[in-house]
């Protein structure tokens, strides 16, 4: 395996956006599985990376460890592994050492995130959102569920429905925040951010929502504690 260090927006002070359905999906070892890589320090199969990920049906990749943990977020499809069978909106976190021989039967596209969480003692987490309510927020037109929070670590993960992006304000984000648009859209000063578009605000950084449509996120705070910057 090549040990030469890759970096893919690796500058985390800089607000960045990306547009993923513009971006062409690429091969990756697996055969066919392919990617759409957003976020990458170190060697090019083993650094901390963020992806989207697409399962052709029938696709397998062989067993294999996953060192600082993996998270998943199921988009489309069916996706499987030993544990089980995880269909659109299933949100999985697996731990650091976890090990497992993932595939999907009728094909599936995910959002990854790998090597960015470290801790031998982080839960074991496969959360069905589908059968999850929506909770009320104390920010008028806002819903949330739980995706994942574990005391001490500093990152979480969680899903909000916006009815009114335009009536939010300016959302702040001290730890820094991830968000990928899962329905609808929603603009600021800046664009539209339709399905599937990512954005990453560093720490101490805003966001405000100027218009847009009811819409749907996966929004991780605090997850930069973690984060090698690139050298």
């Amino acid at each position: 395996m090549s040990q030469e260090l890759k970096v893919l927006n690796g500058d985390f002070r800089q607000r960045l956006t990306i547009d993923t359905q513009a971006l062409p999906w690429t091969a990756s070892p697996g055969g066919h599985v392919q990617r759409k890589r957003l976020h990458l320090v170190g060697r090019a199969e083993a650094g901390q990376v963020t992806s989207l990920v697409r399962y052709e049906p029938g696709a397998r990749f062989p067993r294999h460890d996953h060192p600082e943990g993996e998270e998943i977020l199921v988009l489309e499809g069916v996706f499987s592994d030993d544990r089980g069978h995880w269909p659109a909106g299933t949100y999985l976190l697996n731990p650091e050492g976890y090990s497992h021989a993932p595939y999907s039967e009728e094909g599936c596209t995910l959002f990854v995130k790998l090597r960015q969480y470290p801790g031998h003692d982080r839960e074991k987490v496969a959360v069905q959102t589908a059968d999850q309510a929506w909770r009320g927020s104390v920010r008028k037109g806002v819903a949330w569920k739980k995706l994942y929070a574990q005391e001490p670590y500093a990152d979480s993960a969680r899903l909000e429905r916006w009815e009114d992006p335009a009536s939010l304000g300016t959302l702040t984000f001290p730890a820094g925040a991830e968000l990928l648009v899962l329905a609808g859209a929603f603009a600021d000063e800046h664009g539209t951010y339709r399905r599937w578009s990512w954005l990453r605000i560093p720490p101490g950084g805003v966001l405000t929502p100027t218009g847009g449509e009811y819409c749907e996120l996966y929004i991780k705070e605090g997850g930069f504690a973690y984060l090698r910057e690139a050298a």
